[in-house]
């Protein structure tokens, strides 16, 4: 069967192609360090890295919420240590105000007294990145809006909030709230850090008892009732500290493993990802060489076909 040249020409400059196809795909993954681009060059291997990127992707976004989480945690704790230290100079107030102290005294204590509602306040107002932390949910306003008479006393401690603690993910199907509520009489749900019924605290409505007591020189109530409460407020503050500085233990160690995932998904992304560069620079030569002997093959067969056509004229 005769074979024509120009069959023959044709099937060297395919392979010649081929071979330029191949060139150019080893030189782009020399200069790129990246074996798979498009889902054209191995439709498996880009699959298992979209997945991986995706996953990559969530863990991103879990360690976000575990360093917001952090730092409100730690915002809110520095908050709660000022509630201790008033709560506990409070209970010094009271304990000091027995039945041998004057009526000046007294009205002294009062203003001590008046002025530390204010700094809890203060405290329970705090806010993180323009959201107050200790109003639940609603943590567009104040939680608490302190009322006072003329004479500068407070008479009441309002509560703006609710009782719905803000959350975040901080792994798979792992949601975490890190602050109480300012308030919960409800009985269930979210701890109250400055009211709860089921501890008895209700520091503020407390502390005003005592500045009133102290005005109207009552030290038997401050003694049988005023002492007692306080001491629930500050028990109910201590348990809400612990609290808080276990729910941080537990965020620094899932910080950790989160960054172990992301360095393990990182490597196995490569994996699939990356080119091998001795082996590509290796291809590359083969390539090159293969290329030059198809040309050199291609440029001789033309040149004799030439001269048959020659010596057949």
């Amino acid at each position: 069967m005769r074979v024509a040249s120009t069959t023959i020409t044709n099937s060297m400059l395919y392979q010649m192609n081929q071979i330029e196809e191949n060139q150019a795909q080893l030189e782009n993954e020399a200069t790129t360090g990246l074996a798979v681009q498009n889902p054209s060059d191995n439709p498996s291997a880009m699959r298992s890295i979209l997945d991986l990127e995706a996953e990559s992707s969530s863990v991103t976004q879990y360690q976000a919420n575990i360093t917001q989480l952090q730092q409100q945690a730690s915002t809110g704790s520095s908050a709660m240590e000022s509630l201790q230290t008033i709560a506990q100079s409070a209970g010094e107030i009271a304990t000091e105000a027995d039945g041998t102290a004057s009526q000046p005294d007294l009205n002294n204590y009062a203003t001590q007294v008046t002025q530390l509602i204010q700094e809890a306040a203060q405290a329970m107002n705090t806010q993180f990145e323009g959201n107050y932390l200790f109003g639940g949910t609603a943590n567009n306003q104040p939680p608490y809006v302190v009322n006072q008479n003329s004479s500068g006393q407070v008479t009441s401690v309002d509560y703006q909030g609710n009782t719905t603690v803000p959350s975040a993910e901080i792994a798979e199907g792992v949601t975490l709230s890190v602050l109480p509520v300012g308030a919960n009489t409800t009985g269930t749900g979210a701890d109250g850090l400055i009211t709860d019924s089921r501890t008895g605290a209700d520091f503020f409505n407390h502390l005003i008892s005592l500045q009133n007591n102290l005005l109207s020189g009552n030290t038997s109530a401050i003694s049988a009732t005023d002492l007692t409460n306080l001491q629930k407020d500050s028990d109910n503050i201590t348990q809400q500290i612990a609290t808080s500085g276990a729910v941080q233990q537990r965020m620094t160690a899932e910080a950790a493993i989160e960054q172990d995932r992301s360095a393990s998904l990182s490597q196995l992304t490569s994996s699939q990802a990356d080119a091998d560069t001795a082996q590509v620079m290796e291809q590359l030569t083969q390539t090159q060489t293969a290329f030059q002997a198809a040309a050199q093959a291609t440029a001789g067969f033309n040149d004799l076909t030439l001269s048959i056509l020659n010596f057949l004229q």
